[in-house]
């Protein structure tokens, strides 16, 4: 909060402005879009961003990173909806911000660094697949099916059943979903250089809603309250039994667990695009916690770190947490004097922008990096996971994934412990590491790594390392990246295999 105050008192904050408008474009049409992708009414989504953004900006120890509904959560979402009911996702949610605050309070966000990329991303690009063809429907004005197979097995069958020659509300509906995504796309690769900050997002919804209204199509809009506030689901009995029943403690602990890493991982990223504050990844877990919590306690979405809206905020020059703030404030003036405006969004709109989005979750530059500089294993693990993901759930998909990546660990289970030996001088610093670096010993190893000096030349030395997984390669890639990019001089000794990935 004094990081705020004192932003506004120096007159520093034309920046930040200008980035939390810019944050409030792109976050829009996301928040809602999310929400009906999860399959919950678009005001859920919206009191998310606005939460994520009030309350998360203040409390969040990574300050460029933007909180609010997250694709990554969607297909959970939907599926514990659709079982259980709207009713039970409060209590759910509530308690697994208390799981995350907790997770915080015992310096645990440094083991869910730990997960390998392979998972996460392979998890991400599952959850993408089912986005696709889930909002795949949405383009016809219909509702999404009971399960991944189901949307994707349906798809021919939408396709083969469009008149070309009929101005039918389903014709209707899929030309302005096409129209929008082919806005998006088109703004997003031919934009001037002037106009770059004006999201592509934005510009598609923009275009498909004013063809609706121009055109006074008859397809399905948005729905949302008049009064923002009357979204809002104040806890009852039913709420306080729910919290005691021991059936929603596993899928509680299952939002957590996957919030908490899409969110630090998100905050890893941001990490690599500014030379700001590096992010405290337990202080961001307490901060999410208290998001969620709140956000069960009000009925909305569970949020996470959104790496989106994020990038958008970091590209539009932010350089404190005022921006995120601030972007949180704009929904909550937004949706209060103008929700006559979100009534005139076709929800085809929004589902071809989830299309996109879900589509870019799926990216196979991850895996192909994955296979060319570890090998085939983490490549195995990002398949599998994607594959489990769509056929079965989410929770499984990540189970398989992590259980996958213990195979990494067979070969030295013997040797599993990192030793360090480091030598500082006024001149130089020497890092030797021996032993074996694998996601279990991570946290030591991202400990290490941020403690060494950054204003003299570092000799790192990974000789005597029996093993280095990919997990932990990519955290010393991106610390190495990250370093030298800062100017400092880090020379690589060691064997050539040992490198690996890491001199590229």
């Amino acid at each position: 909060m004094r990081e705020v105050l004192d932003r506004l008192r120096s007159g520093g904050a034309t920046r930040d402005i200008t980035a939390s408008i810019v944050v409030f474009l792109v976050a829009m049409p996301l928040c809602m879009g999310i929400a009906i992708a999860s399959g919950v009414p678009p005001e859920k989504g919206l009191l998310t961003g606005i939460i994520g953004g009030v309350v998360v900006g203040l409390l969040a120890g990574s300050p460029l990173q933007v909180s609010g509904p997250a694709a990554g959560l969607a297909v959970i979402v939907f599926e514990l909806v659709r079982d259980q009911g709207l009713s039970a996702l409060g209590p759910i949610l509530t308690l697994a911000g208390v799981i995350q605050f907790i997770a915080g309070m015992l310096k645990l966000g440094g083991w869910f660094r730990a997960i390998s990329p392979a998972v996460v991303h392979g998890m991400l690009a599952g959850i993408g697949v089912l986005i696709v063809v889930g909002q795949f429907h949405i383009l016809f004005d219909a509702k999404p099916l009971a399960s991944g197979v189901d949307n994707l097995a349906a798809m021919p069958g939408r396709l083969l059943g469009l008149n070309i020659g009929s101005i039918s509300s389903v014709e209707l509906a899929f030309a302005i979903g096409l129209l929008t995504i082919g806005a998006m796309l088109a703004w997003e690769k031919f934009r001037p250089a002037a106009l770059r900050l004006v999201p592509g997002a934005l510009v598609g919804v923009a275009i498909g809603t004013l063809v609706a209204v121009i055109g006074g199509l008859e397809v399905t809009r948005v729905v949302v309250p008049s009064n923002i506030f009357s979204a809002v689901v104040v806890p009852d009995g039913g709420f306080v039994g729910r919290l005691l029943d021991p059936s929603i403690y596993a899928t509680a602990l299952a939002i957590a667990f996957i919030a908490s890493a899409e969110t630090l991982l998100s905050a890893a990223a941001v990490d690599k695009m500014h030379d700001g504050v590096r992010t405290d990844y337990d202080k961001e877990l307490r901060a999410q916690g208290i998001g969620n919590l709140l956000c069960g306690a009000a009925g909305a979405l569970p949020m996470t770190g959104v790496i989106v809206r994020s990038s958008a905020n970091v590209q539009a020059g932010a350089t404190s947490r005022l921006s995120t703030i601030l972007h949180g404030t704009w929904i909550l003036g937004f949706v209060a004097l103008l929700p006559w405006l979100l009534r005139e969004i076709p929800m085809a709109a929004l589902g071809g922008i989830l299309v996109v989005t879900g589509w870019r979750l799926v990216s196979l530059s991850h895996v192909t990096h994955l296979f060319h500089r570890y090998g085939p294993l983490p490549a195995l693990i990002w398949v599998a996971t994607l594959v489990t993901v769509v056929a079965e759930d989410l929770l499984t998909g990540v189970l398989v994934g992590l259980g996958l990546s213990m195979l990494e660990l067979l070969p030295h289970l013997r040797k599993l412990g990192l030793g360090v030996r480091e030598a500082h001088t006024d001149q130089a610093s020497h890092l030797a590491l021996h032993g074996s670096a694998t996601f279990v010993t991570l946290p030591k190893l991202s400990r290490t790594l941020d403690s060494v000096p950054a204003d003299k030349p570092l000799t790192l030395d990974l000789g005597s390392l029996s093993k280095i997984d990919h997990t932990s390669a990519e955290l010393l890639n991106d610390w190495l990246q990250r370093r030298r990019a800062g100017g400092m001089t880090i020379a690589l000794a060691g064997g050539a295999e040992r490198l690996r990935g890491l001199s590229r």
